[in-house]
């Protein structure tokens, strides 16, 4: 009777049914365990697709639905954590429940799951654990990284006292500091004006850029669909095809000159302990690990930091005022006759303090970046399965009014105490924190405060002639500033 039935349905039934029928199936399919967090109603199919992955769309999000919330992206479940004490709870409290890493399509098909950003488990230990130990040793107990930077700092000056006129110090920075973990891994630094490594800077800058887009972000939400349409995705996938090669192309020569008793950079640690664990494959020290690791440690150790200084040099034109009180305690401390070194730290609270501040408000890597639940976890009430991927908004608690005066102002004296003297900050995290803290965080802070002092000992900065600065950023992977040219007056 119901075949029969069927049989004289028309083709517009059919299509009502099987719609019904698909409908049914999603909302089983992602119907929320109990105490899930809670979010915005999804659409069907869909999920919330239309609602921005941007930090200040989050921020007003965590105001309607409180500092733990979820959004959906096609089927994937998604959980935001908030505010200082949410995001202390999830990455101090509870240091084991979000130390994975979820598979990011976006990223995935470049990273493929290996090196140590992007990894997990075993694998994760193992290449984290082997960079930590080879940064200590390559740069020398810190020693060999501050003269590094010194040294790099002439040729920065030298670059800028070149320029005549109003320019753009965008790349000039990424160059220089990525220099710095450039003589780590590869062993040595490219001049400013190599072609070839220039071009990569600006493959990998533009690549980040785009990664924040919300074409880019739609390829997260429906893979198999966008791998087959054109779009931003594929502009990523061509750029770090293209730097994936130059890193081949620099492992290819150390393996030519590959001397196993006197190992000179990272890259040769890497293929001699290659060696040494070839009993141990799940540890995954081969060269397509290799590859990857590099790409790691050279993208991290350059975007975030270069992104801070730019950011720190808008901040001191928009506000001479500061950018004279840093003068001051430079010349005080240090003078004109050498440059600044890490023991003038303790002595500069003025400039350390905004430095700090410089790295709160320019809030480099807003949103960090994406954990997995590695088990069934409770956080603010809310049960978390397995296998959630979970973002901590940094900004949040880079901004947490509970936890700053005037979080919404450029303020050093957010990291000085009543006699003027520098306060650390527990709500201060734009390393992020706990096991998936930054690896490279020490080498970062170095680099921030000498490269900015030293900028302040020799310059003088200020705004282009009849061009406004803006505060705001502009959003990629990372939240880098507007585009902007600058002039330089030596002092």
């Amino acid at each position: 009777m119901i075949l029969q039935y069927l049989l004289y349905l028309d083709c517009k039934s059919w299509l009502v049914g099987i719609f019904l029928l698909l409908l049914l199936i999603d909302i089983f399919k992602n119907k929320c365990p109990p105490s899930f967090p809670p979010g915005p109603r999804p659409l069907p199919f869909l999920g919330n697709i239309f609602t921005g992955l941007d930090f200040k769309t989050i921020d007003k999000l965590a105001e309607e639905y409180g500092d733990v919330f979820s959004l959906r992206w096609g089927s994937e479940r998604t959980v935001f954590i908030s505010g200082y004490k949410m995001v202390k709870e999830a990455l101090l409290t509870q240091l084991d429940s979000f130390a994975d890493r979820p598979i990011v399509p976006l990223f995935h098909k470049i990273f493929k799951g290996l090196g140590v950003a992007l990894s997990s488990g075993y694998l994760w230990k193992m290449q984290r654990k082997f960079a930590n130990i080879h940064l200590r040793q390559f740069g020398e107990a810190k020693k060999k990284f501050e003269q590094s930077i010194q040294q790099e700092n002439v040729f920065l000056r030298e670059a800028f006292k070149e320029e005549t006129g109003p320019f753009d110090p965008q790349f000039y920075l990424n160059n220089a500091v990525s220099n710095i973990i450039s003589a780590v891994v590869f062993g040595r630094r490219f001049e400013y004006h190599n072609e070839r490594f220039l071009t990569i800077l600006h493959l990998d800058s533009e690549a980040i850029l785009l990664a924040g887009s919300v074409r880019a972000q739609l390829y997260n939400a429906f893979p198999q669909l966008f791998d087959y349409l054109p779009g931003p995705h594929q502009k990523i996938f061509n750029n770090y095809g293209k730097i994936v090669e130059f890193i081949k192309d620099e492992i290819k020569k150390h393996i030519e000159d590959f001397d196993p008793s006197n190992p000179q950079d990272f890259i040769d640690a890497y293929l001699l302990e290659m060696e040494k664990k070839q009993s141990d494959p799940e540890a995954g020290f081969n060269i397509e690990t290799l590859v990857v690791a590099t790409l790691d440690m050279f993208e991290a150790g350059t975007e975030t930091s270069a992104t801070t200084i730019r950011w720190g040099l808008v901040f001191m034109m928009k506000y001479p005022e500061i950018q004279e009180k840093v003068q001051e305690e430079i010349d005080r401390v240090i003078g004109h006759s050498r440059q600044p070194s890490m023991a003038d730290k303790p002595s500069m609270p003025y400039t350390e303090a905004v430095v700090h501040e410089i790295q709160r408000v320019g809030n480099a890597v807003p949103l960090g970046f994406p954990k997995k639940a590695s088990k069934d976890t409770m956080l603010g009430g809310f049960f978390i399965p397995k296998g959630t991927t979970i973002i901590t908004n940094l900004s949040s608690v880079l901004n947490d009014k509970n936890e700053w005066e005037t979080p919404s102002t450029f303020n050093p004296g957010h990291f000085l105490d009543e006699q003027g003297q520098f306060r650390k900050r527990d709500a201060f995290l734009p390393f992020s924190a706990g096991k998936r803290v930054c690896l490279g965080e020490q080498l970062a802070r170095m680099e921030l405060f000498l490269f900015f002092t030293f900028l302040l000992q020799n310059f003088t900065f200020s705004p282009a002639p009849g061009e406004e600065l803006s505060l705001e950023g502009q959003l990629g992977f990372t939240y880098a500033p507007i585009p902007y040219r600058m002039c330089v007056t030596p002092r």
